[in-house]
């Protein structure tokens, strides 16, 4: 990876993550879109001066989580990636 592209973000998909989360636990998103784990970080922000974001749900259900990595509103989809080329 150069020096000019390891701070960049990476779109990780075009659509949001549709995942069942628990209220109360501990989650990681990844911000840097480059996890293969993806909308969750699995360490791949290492070199780079992206940290994964923790967050803890207020309630069970399904969310949709960003992976455009250009939300507003993180780790949830704003629809942003409706706006991107």
């Amino acid at each position: 990876m150069s020096e000019a592209k390891k701070d960049e973000v990476v779109i990780a998909g075009y659509n949001p993550a549709r995942v069942s989360l628990k209220k109360g636990q501990e989650y990681y998103y990844c911000t840097c879109g480059r996890s293969k784990s993806q909308p969750f970080c699995d360490g791949s922000h290492k070199g780079t001066s992206f940290t994964p974001m923790a967050f803890t749900p207020e309630q069970d259900g399904i969310f949709n989580l960003c992976q455009c990595k250009h939300t507003k509103q993180a780790p949830f989809c704003d629809g942003s990636h409706l706006k991107l080329p």
